[in-house]
């Protein structure tokens, strides 16, 4: 086996109403919400160890994406460049907070996928 260009963080839901999708989901996996900031709900990754998390569905997205995954990499350049080399295909770049990027791609059969850079540390307590 070769090593990975990076590992599955999390798998996004866009929902018409996160709290709701959120709710069933934490039913369902019997797990408690890790974080939650506007616009933004993330449950905890339980014995899976992946991130499930609802956000509101953008309207400029189309309306047929409702889950993606998110790939977390040391760094966008390369990794971009080698996920473009085996076959997917860069449809955007967002900034969803200042100093962060998140790079979207689709595969080859246009299912949506995120490459990610690692989460900042927190800041420690004063």
């Amino acid at each position: 086996m070769t090593e990975g260009i990076g590992w599955l963080r999390g798998v996004i839901f866009d929902a018409e109403d996160p709290e709701k999708l959120a709710a069933f989901w934490q039913a369902v996996l019997g797990v408690g919400v890790a974080k939650r900031v506007p616009g933004w709900i993330a449950l905890e990754p339980g014995r899976s160890g992946v991130l499930l998390a609802f956000q509101p569905v953008d309207e400029s997205r189309p309306k047929t994406i409702k889950v993606r995954l998110d790939i977390e990499v040391p760094e966008l350049e390369h990794t971009s460049e080698q996920v473009v080399a085996l076959g997917a295909t860069l449809v955007d770049v967002v900034h969803f907070k200042p100093g962060e990027e998140h790079r979207v791609f689709t595969d080859p059969e246009g299912n949506q996928f995120n490459l990610v850079l690692p989460e900042p540390e927190a800041e420690p307590a004063s």
